[in-house]
């Protein structure tokens, strides 16, 4: 099979990056895979430059020079304005092909964000969609975002997933909650505006010295900007409990998870879909505090993945914390199970598996509408 693979790729990484490698990587040991990568070294969404602009000239001319021959075209889509319009665009090229190409949704708020605010970016989307072969979203709440554009028979929910580094073994799990004095709490995600960095600093504040005392928090990942990398790390600056790692590597990450409890993602990102890392924790046999926002509902139980918490509320997450450092027996049952939902249903194996899969349902649905085709003519 001939795929034309149109994602960005990393660095920088991100979850969309991270699950467009993992199914790369996949995908070129049995495929023959042209690759169009339209990454941004960036975490601004949108068009941001001049510069910008002209890269993504570029990548829509290597779209139109590779789509040839291709029996699928893979497409992850933007949430962006002007990421919508590349996409529409890429769309247009493929106008005569367009029945092979699957786009992947890696986020949760196109439809909020865009389809319900402009009509004419709704009927174009409109227009393309219903003719693509099929759309693939992380989660079942994230179905109705192609309502009434994409027939919901080629609606496809693939889940994300843990890597499987990051599966820490049952015994040090249990080794690591045998001391919860201090609580390590992790942060990791990128530190952009709604990923509830933030407020969970707020939190820490707010809290009394004795309880400051039991509790370290690391944070992890990067910025838009200097300045705002700035600004954190000068509000950290005398703040011995708190530790800014940077953008870590692989290695780095796993210990961080590895050595943590409690895993803090308190997110109201616009954007947000289904984190990774919400999985990477459960993988790493870490209780999750998050939020019921995007997709997350797909992967989170409150009481049973961990603590639901108010987005925006410094207030939520304070009384949640504050309830577990009372009672920290109950941390290890959740975290032990979180291990196991991984090892069960979000492995990178099952992730890229299930996309072959739809991949493979397109291609030959396609050979069969096209034999038909030249039946009747003949």
């Amino acid at each position: 099979m001939k795929i034309l693979f149109i994602a960005p790729l990393p660095p920088p990484v991100t979850g969309q990056s991270l699950a467009a490698k993992v199914l790369l990587d996949a995908l070129v040991k049995h495929h023959r895979v042209e690759v169009v990568d339209f990454k941004k070294d960036v975490f601004i969404q949108g068009i941001y430059s001049v510069n910008r602009i002209v890269q993504i000239l570029k990548i829509l001319t290597e779209i139109w020079q590779r789509k040839k021959d291709a029996d699928v075209i893979y497409l992850t889509i933007s949430q962006s304005i002007s990421g919508n319009i590349k996409d529409l665009v890429t769309y247009a090229i493929c106008f005569k092909i367009i029945s092979r190409m699957i786009i992947h949704l890696h986020g949760g708020g196109i439809r909020r964000l865009i389809f319900d605010r402009y009509r004419i970016f709704n009927n174009l989307n409109k227009f393309f969609l219903k003719r693509i072969g099929g759309a693939v979203v992380l989660g079942k709440s994230l179905k109705s975002i192609f309502e009434s554009m994409v027939p919901q028979n080629k609606v496809y929910v693939v889940p994300n997933f843990a890597e499987d580094y990051l599966l820490l073994d049952k015994k040090k799990i249990k080794k690591k909650f045998f001391k919860i004095n201090p609580l390590k709490i992790l942060f990791l995600s990128n530190l952009i505006p709604g990923k509830g960095h933030e407020e969970l600093i707020d939190v820490f504040t707010t809290l009394t010295d004795d309880l400051k005392k039991n509790i370290r928090i690391d944070f992890a990942g990067g910025f838009e900007s200097e300045d705002q990398k700035k600004k954190l790390l000068y509000k950290l600056k005398d703040t011995a409990e708190i530790h800014y790692h940077g953008i870590v590597s692989d290695g780095i990450k796993k210990e961080l998870f590895s050595n943590s409890h409690l895993f803090c993602l308190p997110t109201y990102y616009s954007y947000e879909g289904q984190p990774i890392s919400i999985l990477e924790a459960y993988a790493s046999g870490c209780v999750v505090i998050t939020t019921d926002h995007g997709g997350i509902s797909d992967i989170f139980k409150n009481g049973v993945n961990g603590f639901q918490v108010r987005k925006k509320s410094t207030v939520s997450i304070k009384r949640k914390i504050e309830r577990i450092l009372k009672k920290p027996e109950q941390l290890l049952p959740i975290a032990l199970s979180n291990r196991e939902i991984v090892n069960n249903k979000y492995r990178t194996s099952t992730y890229c598996s299930s996309l072959l899969k739809i991949f493979e349902e397109i291609s030959e649905l396609i050979c069969v509408n096209e034999c038909l085709y030249h039946h009747s003519r003949s």
